[in-house]
């Protein structure tokens, strides 16, 4: 909620901008919520403030007083959380940090896939990935709770999500009303939900397509390996980039041509003495996928990749096809998750 702070006089001003901030946040809000949020933000930078009184700033106007010296007494202690009183920080590329609840999170997530096209029981898989469980109090949301527990915030760029807030798709949206309105109604059917593997919560591996397949990795035993036949008709399936010997050398400062040598394994790719990593030589030429097939011409190169996506966890075309034939949530999930279990509260359901 917070991007940054100062004292003066023994008061603090916390400093709110549109940029990160949702509209509704400070009229839905009331004092006692306010407060405990200006009162975690301050233990979660360590500001050294023992003062009460605190002004929220937005835009460089001050838009409200509050006093939080009571605020322990808003606290909710209950064993019992929900998507509304569960909050999240997180942590902005300058190193600030802001808090939000985790059901604004969850739409923001949700808001990052948003496509017409994905059916609703896979967006219920999407929130349930992003689900979390404590040994002691149920909380909300698997990667949501894994990093608030490890590092007591979630980067705002991250190897799963790219975060923006929801106001970022005001203006891109037409229907950005329904939108929130059906992602609300699909978080509250979810809420509380979670996938374990041996009593832990899993990291939420999601990828747009694969190549016929998901594949396992051995430091993930909670991802298998699994047929997604549908992939194949994916519009993501197969895709060929053609690029000419001067390009690829000057994209990768090498210097091949017709005549070189070139092999791919399950891990590298050797181009005559030069030596990649599938994932190095996919991020330098930003393709779809780590599954790569060249194909050597005298004045060109074609790379071909099948699917989109690094190939683990939920394949949100395969998870989308399924769910079209009705298939729903925890079957979409157990299929992809044949290891994990799901949960909610403290009791499994499948």
């Amino acid at each position: 909620m917070f991007y940054q702070y100062e004292i003066k006089n023994n008061c603090l001003y916390l400093f709110i901008t549109m940029k990160y901030e949702f509209s509704k946040e400070l009229s839905f809000n009331d004092e006692k919520d306010l407060s405990r949020r200006c009162k975690n933000f301050i233990q979660s930078n360590n500001i050294n403030f023992n003062g009460n009184k605190v002004y929220l700033v937005v835009d460089g106007i001050i838009v409200k007083s509050l006093d939080i010296s009571s605020v322990n007494s808003f606290i909710n202690t209950s064993n019992k959380y929900s998507s509304d009183n569960f909050l999240v920080n997180i942590k902005l590329d300058d190193g600030s940090i802001f808090e939000i609840t985790l059901r604004e999170y969850l739409i923001d997530i949700l808001m990052s896939f948003y496509t017409y096209m994905l059916e609703k029981d896979v967006l219920k898989c999407i929130c349930i990935l992003y689900n979390i469980y404590h040994e002691k109090v149920i909380l909300y949301n698997t990667y949501a709770y894994k990093c608030m527990r490890d590092n007591k915030y979630i980067e705002v760029n991250n190897s799963f999500i790219n975060y923006h807030p929801s106001n970022y798709y005001k203006d891109i949206y037409d229907n950005y009303n329904d939108i929130i309105s059906n992602y609300n109604s699909i978080i509250d059917e979810i809420d509380c939900m979670y996938l374990s593997y041996n009593n832990d919560y899993i990291l939420p591996f999601i990828h747009y397509s694969n190549n016929g397949k998901t594949i396992s990795n051995n430091r993930y035993p909670y991802l298998s390996s699994i047929k997604s036949l549908w992939d194949m008709t994916s519009p993501y399936y197969i895709e060929v980039n053609d690029y000419k010997y001067e390009d690829i050398n000057k994209l990768l400062d090498i210097s091949i041509n017709g005549n070189s040598k070139i092999f791919i394994n399950k891990e590298h790719i050797i181009l005559d003495k030069n030596i990649y990593t599938l994932e190095e030589f996919k991020n330098i030429l930003n393709l779809k996928s780590c599954d790569i097939y060249i194909i050597i011409y005298n004045s060109h190169i074609s790379i071909i990749t099948k699917g989109y996506g690094n190939s683990l966890g939920l394949s949100l075309f395969g998870a989308n096809e399924i769910a079209k034939n009705g298939s729903k949530y925890y079957n979409i999930l157990k299929y992809y998750f044949p290891k994990t279990k799901l949960f909610k509260y403290i009791k499994e359901l499948s």
